[in-house]
């Protein structure tokens, strides 16, 4: 196997030892591999390396090395990437950002170093108006085909990946925990979808849970791999904030969407504007603006598809719509005589397509 990779990967199972610590030792051994091979007087003539991570590299050592051998063999039989820091496609953006990780797990089509990145973020429960300014942000944003991230959360993030998805745009979404498995499940179909134009990723090693803690921490590459970050709509102590802080300590842009002084759930994003942490944002112009992003040079795709060609399967539901109005997912499977998920995965077909719209409370209707 590779000795490199596996050091590489060893390094961030050691106990006591993070992003930064790791970085540091590696810039001054040399390698992540000449870490583990280096004398103990040599580290600790490094400045911020005391006995607790000496120590800790020669008991966590063998521990470290068998968890990386089962990580690399998971990457290659289940196509994950595993990006290291130094490395020529590990993204630039995080790598700039002093406490980005030492490694990164990846699966999909992804490309970080793109011309324009944007990071959306918001509330789990956003209200219509939420919803409907970030699919319409998105649609202005489109011409110029910036690479949308968020994290895969219930409300604005997933309204954002799917907005991104319908105007072809690449999305990836980044996870609080391994690649192995999937949070919320309700986004299986969702992410599958992004793995054709776009990924998911991860710092978590494989068999990692969505742990409370883990959000945080996730909420860093979120900041660290955009050129701006976006709020829309969040509570007056949402994680959204988190990310926001994040990305003002990495000196990044940060926009939010302003809302009505009584309307909780724009309280976050109304003092992020009070307090000079975030510019106001009331359409596209703003972000063109402030990012010097030129619109007149980019013109609008024309629309040139009028009408989709449906499936066998998608005008069976189509049909219930337009005999019904609107259904839930549960009643729509159920006329339809298909399994749960696969009903899913045709409703987020069809309304990728713009032919139905999702209603609160999982209601579908046509357009």
């Amino acid at each position: 196997m590779d000795e490199l990779r596996i050091s590489q990967i060893a390094i961030t199972s050691i106990p006591n030892i993070g992003d930064v610590t790791a970085k540091k030792l590696i810039a001054y051994c040399g390698s992540a591999t000449q870490v583990f091979k280096e004398k103990k007087q040599a580290l600790e003539k490094i400045p911020g390396v005391g006995g607790l991570v000496i120590n800790a590299l020669n008991s966590g050592k063998k521990e470290a090395f068998l968890i990386a051998e089962s990580e690399l063999k998971q990457a290659e039989h289940n196509n994950h990437k595993i990006y290291f820091y130094l490395d020529e496609d590990y993204p630039q953006r995080l790598f700039h950002c002093e406490d980005g990780p030492v490694i990164l797990y990846a699966k999909g089509n992804t490309n970080f170093n793109v011309d324009r990145v944007v990071s959306i973020v918001g509330t789990r429960n956003p209200t219509d108006y939420g919803k409907s300014f970030c699919e319409q942000l998105l649609e202005d944003l489109a011409p110029y085909q910036p690479l949308i991230i968020s994290g895969l959360a219930y409300g604005i993030d997933g309204v954002a990946h799917k907005a991104a998805l319908k105007h072809k745009l690449s999305t990836i979404g980044v996870l609080a925990h391994g690649l192995d498995q999937l949070y919320p499940t309700q986004h299986k179909a969702l992410s599958e979808k992004m793995l054709e134009n776009g990924g998911l990723i991860s710092d978590f090693k494989v068999g990692t849970k969505p742990d409370r803690e883990n959000f945080p921490k996730r909420n860093r590459i979120v900041a660290g791999l955009s050129d701006l970050t976006m709020v829309v709509e969040s509570s007056k102590k949402g994680g959204s904030l988190i990310t926001a802080h994040i990305a003002n300590n990495y000196n990044r842009d940060v926009f939010a969407v302003p809302g009505k002084l009584s309307d909780k759930q724009s309280e976050g994003c109304n003092n992020l504007i009070k307090t000079n942490k975030a510019a106001l944002i009331e359409s596209v112009k703003d972000i063109e603006y402030i990012m010097g992003w030129q619109a007149e040079a980019i013109a609008k795709p024309v629309q040139t598809q009028m009408f989709v060609a449906l499936t066998p399967e998608q005008k069976v539901l189509t049909a219930l719509l337009a005999k019904t109005g609107q259904l839930t997912i549960d009643q729509i499977a159920l006329n339809a005589q298909f399994t749960m998920s696969h009903t899913a995965a045709l409703l987020l077909e069809l309304e990728f397509s713009g032919i139905i719209k999702l209603l609160p409370g999982k209601v579908y209707r046509l357009v």
